[in-house]
């Protein structure tokens, strides 16, 4: 009798010292995870690095930059278009940043609206050299990667692979959208004077394809 009770006494004991031990354990591994945590505010920039790349918010960020940049830079449309006439090389290395199919110019134009096909409209501005044509993306499709190169600043090693680097071009253009045209009703623009200011790029110095980073109708 006096060993079975012995016996009874010790059976809980020994379940109470795994329970003890299984409850430290516990606490071991969560004290471990804590150490090992990092602490990220969201919206910060570890936060976007742990969240991948995000076009939007890359695009509400650069766009100002851009836009900044290119209308500081900006030369007078007709000043530029004899430049290119007379020298497309030194042209476009005193006015535009270098891309590999070629520079890309900051300009100013004053004038009008002209036909509107698919989504650019000719722009006509008045003692332009006979011959340039120039044509300004108005939308809703903006096309291109003129807005990222313009300033020389946006580079491909700043991002993980090719993909995102076309992600950060098409998010300034989505961006550019909303800044600049979402006030504009494209299909009202024909016959209507405007100051714009943008860039192109240069291949052939009588057709422009400007991408605008402001728009001013009168």
């Amino acid at each position: 009798m006096n060993t079975q009770a012995q016996y009874a006494t010790a059976k809980p004991t020994g379940s109470k010292l795994k329970i003890v031990a299984g409850i430290a354990a516990v606490v071991i591994v969560i004290g471990a995870i804590a150490a090992d945590t990092k602490v990220v505010k969201i919206g910060s920039e570890h936060d976007m690095r742990e969240q991948g790349f995000q076009p939007e918010t890359y695009g509400a960020a650069e766009f100002p930059k851009v836009q900044t940049d290119v209308e500081k830079r900006a030369v007078d449309a007709v000043t530029l278009a004899n430049a290119v006439l007379a020298d497309k090389k030194a042209a476009g290395a005193k006015y535009g940043v270098a891309t590999t199919t070629g520079p890309v110019l900051p300009v100013s134009l004053t004038g009008t609206f002209g036909e509107r096909k698919a989504n650019l409209n000719e722009f006509k501005v008045n003692g332009l050299p006979d011959g340039v044509t120039i044509r300004v993306q108005t939308g809703p499709a903006i096309n291109g990667t003129d807005l990222r190169d313009a300033t020389g600043k946006i580079e491909f090693g700043q991002f993980t692979n090719q993909i995102e680097y076309q992600d950060a071009g098409s998010a300034i253009n989505n961006e550019m959208k909303k800044a600049t045209l979402g006030s504009l009703d494209p299909e009202k623009l024909t016959g209507k004077t405007a100051t714009v200011v943008g860039v192109f790029k240069l291949i052939n110095p009588k057709n422009w394809l400007v991408t605008p980073v402001k728009v001013d109708v009168k």
